[in-house]
């Protein structure tokens, strides 16, 4: 079939490959680095305690079959390994199916990770990964030409997350109508980066022309994906350059690159390319498969395709168990202050506001007010971002940040771990607190006299003084019971 491959996109699919080989890369290095904390055997939230309580069908993956700490760490270094292959082309010097394997099988361990994951990983990037990823198995290798309708699958993703995201602000926060969300949220985002500061005090008209544009890109643009060349590439050139300035603005972990990855996939790179190099006709089972996976995902678009048209439209919601059809959308509604948790122990046997208290550091969200806001992304810090969220109601935090204090009241390394500095690094703490703050950006003439990047006034209490548990055999006594 003539009409099945497009030979003039092998820079695409390459550039498109390697870009999503590193994201890959990047989220299952988070994983490796903060998963005993938070979901392992003895994390905030245990894995195996959420296998006993859910059945199979509800999130089918590997550790349904098996989970230990081990295996994790396995599944999720192999991943990094797996990636790091990819990154280098291993795919181009396998066989087709070879090839199409490879790029399964980082799907396959990460979905088993967003599956046992909770709330760590209920942020929609998780699923625009799998989704994208389970895309890419299909794209082929070098041997064969990139098959259009998987080019487009491509871009009907790309559609649904700019255009998903347009609708939702225009749904939601009338600020986003009236253009002066930017003038609150550069401060109020969840994980400010270095040039937050700066992009908090551009003037407001420039504000203005940022959220208009950002309509503009969001909610015009996306149509334009769908036109026949050199539009559809202006198109995904405007995308990836409204993606840079919003990398530049904050830390998103790595929804912007991955949406980057998507526009770069939808360019015609012919003009700098060249000829495309000589490929063999693609087999029919390939044909066959490609076909049938472009049925599924069009099936499968249904209820996310009715989301965006309903009035009523949800943001990051999964209509499949394996995540493989999504819907996107961030910042329906817009904060006009940041709030902060402030996390504090203290050693002392009285927890009173005479005691000394001692502020945990976190190492992405704001804490100490002269410390500049660090650039992480597309690294993915979970604890903070969920931190961001408890700021916003105490309901985010229920589940977990109970067994978060916990474990700093009795030293957990692998808690401590996620942190930017532990106050207590000979012994843990005698009582643990969080009081909620009002943190704003400093002025220009602010920063001058104190050198102060934020200034923050106290609101209320988050959490009362709460002692270190005591020893099982202290706690007996203590309580009267006995022992033996």
């Amino acid at each position: 079939m003539e009409w099945f491959s497009a030979d003039g996109y092998w820079l695409s699919r390459l550039i498109f490959q390697r870009t999503l080989a590193v994201i890959y890369l990047v989220a299952f290095l988070s994983a490796a680095l903060q998963f005993r904390a938070l979901i392992g055997e003895r994390g905030i939230l245990p894995v195996p305690e959420l296998l006993r309580r859910t059945p199979w069908k509800a999130a089918p993956g590997l550790f349904r079959l098996h989970y230990s700490d081990r295996f994790f760490a396995a599944v999720a270094w192999g991943g990094c390994a797996v990636s790091v292959a990819l990154i280098a082309g291993l795919d181009g010097f396998l066989p087709l199916w070879g090839g199409m394997l490879l790029w399964a099988l980082p799907w396959v361990l990460y979905l088993s990770i967003v599956q046992v994951g909770q709330v760590w990983y209920g942020f929609g990037w998780e699923s625009l990964l799998l989704e994208t990823g389970f895309l890419a198995v299909f794209l082929g290798t070098g041997d064969t030409a990139p098959p259009v309708l998987v080019l487009w699958l491509l871009r009907w993703l790309l559609f649904r997350l700019e255009f998903g995201a347009g609708l939702i602000k225009m749904r939601g926060d009338e600020c986003w109508r009236k253009l002066t969300c930017l003038d609150f949220h550069h401060e109020t985002q969840p994980m400010p980066g270095p040039l937050s500061w700066f992009f908090h005090h551009l003037p407001r008209p420039v504000h203005r022309v940022e959220v208009a544009a950002n309509h503009v890109t969001q909610l015009l643009v996306p149509f334009l994906l769908f036109t026949p060349q050199p539009v559809a590439s202006a198109a995904a050139a405007l995308m990836v350059l409204t993606q840079l300035w919003l990398v530049l603005s904050g830390n998103f972990a790595w929804l912007n690159w991955l949406t980057i990855a998507l526009a770069l996939s939808v360019i015609d790179w012919t003009p700098f390319a060249g000829r495309p190099p000589a490929v063999a006709a693609p087999p029919l089972w390939y044909e066959v498969v490609v076909i049938a996976v472009t049925g599924l995902v069009l099936v499968l678009s249904y209820r996310p395709a009715r989301n965006l048209l309903s009035r009523r439209q949800v943001m990051n919601r999964s209509f499949d168990p394996l995540h493989l059809v999504n819907t996107y959308g961030a910042f329906g509604s817009i904060s006009r202050m940041r709030l902060e948790v402030v996390v504090e122990g203290t050693a002392d046997p009285v927890a009173d506001e005479g005691a000394e208290w001692r502020e945990y550091g976190f190492r992405g969200k704001p804490g100490d007010v002269r410390r500049l806001p660090r650039l992480f992304a597309p690294y993915h810090l979970r604890l903070d971002w969920m931190m961001w969220f408890a700021a916003l109601s105490p309901a985010y935090a229920r589940s977990w940040f109970g067994p978060f204090t916990e474990r700093l009241l009795l030293g957990d390394r692998d808690t401590l771990r996620l942190l930017a500095h532990n106050p207590f690094p000979d012994a843990p703490p005698a009582h643990v607190r969080a009081r909620v703050f009002h943190y704003r950006f400093t002025g220009p003439s602010e920063l001058r006299a104190t050198g102060c990047w934020w200034d923050r006034t106290y609101v209320r209490e988050f959490m009362r003084p709460v002692p270190r548990p005591l020893p099982p055999e202290r706690e007996g006594r203590d309580t009267g019971r006995g022992t033996h």
